[in-house]
């Protein structure tokens, strides 16, 4: 296969046109492409040929058609797009939770008397606005033509929620500036907002970084989708009590799974494993978040 030279803006174009560039290229003589050259090309699917998906299904068995929302259909052509433009990295971890749980309970009353539910989540969301800061090339976004890298002065995260209609990202603004209980309010009232479809377009968009929790629903592990054009994504699953041995003695501790998903482009692993090992240390000890 020919490897044909195209701006990261031409590839995105080609794929939501649906142009195969290998083919175009071909058919052009030419091994460097521009959005020009897709012109004139013939469209198929998002992601390339369409023969993959032009299937008589029915040939083989009953089927049933369902329409994809336009909201589904979307979000499609968004994650093909990043899974094709983005040289993509998961560094998986994971981080002690027993001081976060021992929090929780021991405000739980203090919790019901603010009218907040006090999550695991909020602590997520304070300790990477912290991490952001202390490592900028995270908080950053890669120009569309890959020659210029934009740091941001602001932390703004993104929740992505899991709802009825598909997925959304409602983002918290300016979480470096909040403290612990505003953010756990927050996240309690979009959570609620986007599961009733009722999330404004100012509130979404420009994250820093996003945030996937599948903490609820289970899994040990899994490899999140960079959401462009933020340059990684954290995961979050479900705690596991993970024996750890001091001297002889094992000791089972309570340990959340991380999944961090990073762009190549902007971040070599050494540094995704000191953003996420000092990610760890934050959960680890939660107090040092309130200061």
């Amino acid at each position: 296969m020919t490897t044909i030279s195209a701006s990261p803006t031409t590839r995105k174009l080609a794929l939501e046109r649906g142009v195969d560039l290998e083919a175009q290229a071909r058919k052009l003589g030419r091994s460097t492409m521009g959005p020009e050259d897709l012109d004139d090309a013939p469209q198929t699917a998002p992601g390339g040929d369409v023969s993959y998906w032009d299937v008589d299904h029915a040939a083989y068995g009953p089927v049933t058609v369902e329409p994809m929302n336009r909201f589904a259909q979307v979000a499609a052509r968004n994650l093909a797009a990043a899974q094709t433009l983005i040289p993509a990295v998961t560094h998986h971890d994971r981080a002690d939770v027993t001081a976060i749980e021992a929090l929780r309970k021991g405000w739980k009353s203090e919790a019901a008397s603010r009218g907040v539910k006090l999550t695991a989540l909020a602590f997520h969301v304070v300790a990477l606005a912290r991490v952001l800061r202390e490592f900028p090339k995270f908080n950053a976004s890669l120009s569309s033509d890959g020659t210029q890298l934009i740091l941001k002065d602001y932390v703004h995260i993104g929740i992505a929620v899991d709802t009825p209609h598909g997925l959304m990202v409602p983002v918290i603004r300016n979480a470096d500036r909040k403290g612990l209980w505003q953010i756990a309010g927050e996240i309690t009232d979009l959570a609620a907002r986007a599961q009733a479809r009722k999330i404004g377009p100012d509130e979404m968009g420009g994250a820093s970084m996003t945030i996937t929790n599948l903490g609820g629903i289970g899994g040990t592990a899994f490899t999140p989708i960079v959401n462009p054009p933020e340059v990684a994504i954290l995961g979050l699953t479900r705690t596991e009590t993970v024996t750890v041995w001091s001297g002889a003695e094992p000791r089972p501790v309570p340990m959340v799974p991380l999944d961090l998903s990073y762009d190549h482009r902007v971040i070599n692993g050494a540094d995704a494993a000191r953003f996420l090992k000092r990610y760890s240390d934050y959960i680890g000890e939660p107090r040092n978040l309130l200061v």
